[in-house]
């Protein structure tokens, strides 16, 4: 059994903090990494120990595997946290600190490589029986044969890279006209993003619910699942929006679904946190996606329902330990809900936004967490993905949550680049998803930035009122005072923010 008592965290921003501040509490010294753009990120100043990577591209900092080992050495850790994103599901880096007698706070480099391939993952799951889209088992890359495929299980199909995610190298194809040209382009994206042309192809299940399930597994051979999340608020094939419990799950398909999910953990013999993805239909039939080998961006509603800390059950199980708790100690208390506050402008495409953050004020109250990384006066870098935090909420039910997180939204003060915040409040807002009914086509089906409803702060809509008994005053009396008075103080107020922005 390993005992971990210095951690370094090969991570940066948000989640760096939120891994230390376990450790810290677990009694675990921290050693921090950072390249030039995060000199004087709170990562950096919260460790008890940093050290230099490189240049701010990722490539020559945080994917920079030899260095970071390099470092690992040099300061004498014990063990490595990947976090999520950058190296966490790189089986090389995990198989290489391990050959370097680090312990790695994740599942095995073998783990990590099988659930890598989706093809692999989809063989390895199947001898549990667990449901799987229609769809290839091989790779595909001529065009007659995903023809034939195609024509067996029926159009649309949607063309996916084997070997990676994030939306790059996927592909919907609704006929037979347009399938040489998006294979050409899933399998010249999929060999870009990845080093690997791979695609296999599989029915496309229109307006689907994204939902997953957070499991656990030790190294002595148990896994259990801590229920599930919604995850169907997307942009680009990216969450925007998370919550706990799902509104649509019942009891016996939550259990159906954890119960999958545990046997998909055990096919790789998984231990550490992972998560098991589904796509379910709208009949809430539900669908093997795909397995995340590592923290999710969206664990704290887990955290929050199940009253259980996932770094801290992270580090135990990779010091050698059985899980803490069984299957039946686990039940769901609340509701939580979870956005991300990108810096988007969700006006314009969701197009990521850089600046200085001149102000930067957080909300507070009792049942509101923020994990963040940024500090009022900073810069918001282009080098890396452009989440400024996560703002989570939880309360007793659903629509107190979402109550709460509207209040919370409001009160999330963020001036020098443009945010999610707006987008997200226009979600709570929402009757499709007040009324649970939304799925992955939700930005496409309701969301027009260009013409969404202005969402006023209190201090906006003082000065709104203000703005309009301005107007008022020096209205003439012939014309129409209301609609003048608030044409006027909405432009008005229009340029207030963006010289705010600017200023």
């Amino acid at each position: 059994m390993t005992k971990i008592n210095k951690l370094l965290v090969a991570n940066r921003g948000e989640i760096s903090l939120r891994i230390m501040r376990t450790a810290r509490e677990m009694g675990i010294q921290t050693v921090a990494v950072y390249s030039d753009a995060d000199r004087k990120a709170p990562h950096v100043r919260f460790a008890d120990e940093a050290a230099y990577l490189g240049p701010s591209p990722s490539r020559q900092s945080y994917l920079n595997i030899d260095k970071i080992l390099e470092v690992a050495r040099e300061f004498s850790v014990d063990a490595i946290h990947p976090g999520y994103g950058f190296l966490s599901e790189n089986p090389e880096f995990a198989k290489r600190v391990h050959e370097g007698g680090i312990c790695f706070v994740g599942p095995s480099a073998e783990a990590i490589a099988l659930m890598g391939s989706k093809l692999e993952a989809k063989k390895a799951v199947a001898k549990y029986k667990i449901p799987l889209v229609p769809g290839t088992s091989e790779a595909v890359t001529s065009v007659s044969t995903a023809k034939s495929i195609a024509s067996e299980i029926g159009y649309p199909i949607l063309i996916k890279a084997s070997a990676g995610g994030g939306g790059k190298g996927m592909r919907i194809v609704s006929s037979e006209d347009e399938l040489e040209e998006q294979m050409k382009r899933a399998m010249g994206e999929a060999e870009s993003a990845f080093g690997d042309p791979s695609v296999f192809i599989e029915k496309y299940i229109s307006s689907p619910k994204h939902i997953e399930i957070q499991v656990l597994g030790d190294q002595h051979g148990n896994v259990v699942h801590l229920f599930e999340r919604e995850c169907s608020i997307q942009r680009r094939h990216q969450k925007v929006v998370e919550e706990a419990p799902s509104a649509v799950l019942d009891k016996a398909i939550r259990m159906k679904m954890g119960e999958a999910a545990v046997n998909v953990a055990k096919a790789c013999r998984y231990h550490g946190a992972g998560t098991v993805e589904f796509v379910v239909d709208q009949s809430l039939n539900f669908y093997f996606l795909e397995m995340n080998t590592r923290l999710q961006v969206e664990h704290p509603v887990t955290e929050l329902i199940t009253g259980k800390d996932l770094v801290k059950e992270q580090i135990w199980i990779a010091e050698g330990k059985k899980l803490s708790f069984s299957q039946e100690e686990l039940q769901i208390h609340g509701h939580a809900i979870e956005i991300r506050v990108y810096a988007e402008d969700s006006e314009n495409g969701f197009l990521p936004d850089t600046g200085t953050l001149s102000q930067y004020r957080l909300p507070q109250g009792p049942g509101i967490r923020v994990d963040d990384g940024f500090e009022e006066g900073m810069e918001v870098p282009i080098h890396y993905d452009p989440m400024l935090s996560k703002l989570i909420v939880h309360a007793a039910d659903r629509e107190s949550a979402i109550e709460k997180m509207k209040r919370a939204i409001e009160e999330y003060k963020v001036v020098g680049v443009k945010t999610t915040l707006s987008f997200c409040a226009f979600v709570m807002e929402h009757p499709s998803f007040r009324e649970g009914t939304f799925t992955t086509k939700f930005v496409e089906e309701y969301f027009d930035g260009q013409r969404s409803n202005p969402k006023f702060s209190h201090t906006e809509k003082q000065l709104l009122a203000a703005f309009g008994a301005h107007f008022l005053q020096e209205a003439s009396p012939a014309s129409n005072n209301g609609t003048i008075a608030a044409e006027r103080s909405v432009q008005s107020l229009s340029s207030w923010r963006k010289n705010r922005k600017h200023g």
